[in-house]
């Protein structure tokens, strides 16, 4: 009888397992970096256009700076130079924008090196950072030359003027002298808000002009950059509790059209609190750090010592992201059938 033919091993199929994303899109990091930027612009237009010459530089040198800072601290490090990703631009741009037109230029140079040095490259550079380095930056000038960083100018009417008249913001004067200041320098409520919403008024570089601001939040949301969870109920938590709070006439008497319009709310909101590195990324723990960001600015605008706290309620929101997305994370499908097996 015949031997039994050995059959040849067919071809098998190489699997490559790898692990995710699995799925691929033309977005990057560089990208975002960028158009974030870009979604800045009318606000950083608006800024020169009310603040003249003394917002260009304020501008330049944060962003020069910054640049710089990245560099050097990458090589000192041993890293790659990554200032093409644009992360080093936008930190830039953001802290130039939270600083008063009249700024001496070295707090907006101290203000960038601490934000690359301190708050972005020793803590492991983009991605690893804990605090948005923006505000971290801004924080330590306030906190070094507070009297400078609270004094403000007003718009000035020339595009090379350099002695623009120091003046108060408006959350100041509400703060100290109520609202009858307020309309006594306005007449009418309508005419405050119409210079609130177009920028009209004392205040940070990129926070004075609302209509700004938005037009650059819409694109990003367009684009999806960015998603409502955090800006829509960090603002609408300040109007709600200063219209329930606010008033010296009891309660539901404050005015949150101008709480919201007003200080660096719109700034926060939209472009800082929603940095994917320091922010939640669970949307249901997107709400709840909207809202408590919400909160904690109005008690400290309410009864603080400042009278804005976007600043600080953000960055004691950045301690708790990690929290909120441990603590809300979606529950893994199939998860409660497998316990119940198993119990």
């Amino acid at each position: 009888m015949d031997a039994p033919v050995k059959e040849q091993p067919k071809e098998q199929l190489k699997l490559i397992v790898s692990i995710g994303p699995h799925m691929h899109d033309t977005e990057s990091t560089s990208k975002i970096m960028w158009t974030v930027s870009g979604a800045l612009l009318p606000a950083t237009l608006m800024s020169v256009y009310y603040f003249g010459l003394p917002a260009i530089m304020v501008i330049l040198v944060c962003l020069v700076t910054s640049l710089l800072a990245e560099a050097g601290m990458q090589l000192l490090l041993k890293k790659p130079v990554t200032l093409s990703d644009g992360s080093a631009f936008l930190t830039g741009l953001l802290l130039a924008l939270n600083l008063p037109a009249n700024a001496p230029l070295y707090i907006p140079f101290v203000g960038s090196v601490v934000a690359i040095m301190i708050a972005k490259q020793l803590f492991g550079g983009l991605g690893y950072n804990i605090f948005n380095p923006a505000l971290v930056g801004r924080a330590f000038v306030l906190v070094s030359f507070a009297k400078i960083m609270t004094t403000f100018v007003a718009p000035v009417s020339t595009f090379m003027a350099l002695d623009a008249k120091t003046t108060a913001t408006p959350l100041v004067l509400l703060k100290e002298e109520g609202m009858a200041k307020l309309l006594e320098i306005y007449h009418t409520k309508a005419a405050l808000y119409q210079d609130l919403f177009l920028g009209n008024r004392a205040g940070s570089l990129g926070e004075t002009s609302v209509i700004a601001i938005l037009l650059g939040a819409a694109y990003l949301m367009m684009k999806r950059y960015i998603t409502w969870h955090i800006p829509i109920p960090f603002i609408a938590t300040v109007g709600i509790l200063t219209w329930v709070f606010g008033g010296k006439d009891g309660l539901m008497t404050g005015d949150p059209i101008l709480h919201m319009m007003s200080g660096g709310l719109m700034l926060g909101a939209f472009f800082m609190a929603t940095d994917y590195v320091t922010g939640p990324s669970v949307r249901s723990a997107q709400v709840v750090f909207g809202i408590c960001a919400g909160a904690l600015t109005t008690l400290i605008r309410l009864k603080g010592g400042y009278p804005e706290g976007v600043m600080f309620a953000i960055l004691l929101m950045n301690c708790f992201a990690p929290l909120l997305d441990r603590g809300m994370r979606s529950r893994v499908f199939g998860k409660a059938v497998a316990q119940g097996v198993k119990k």
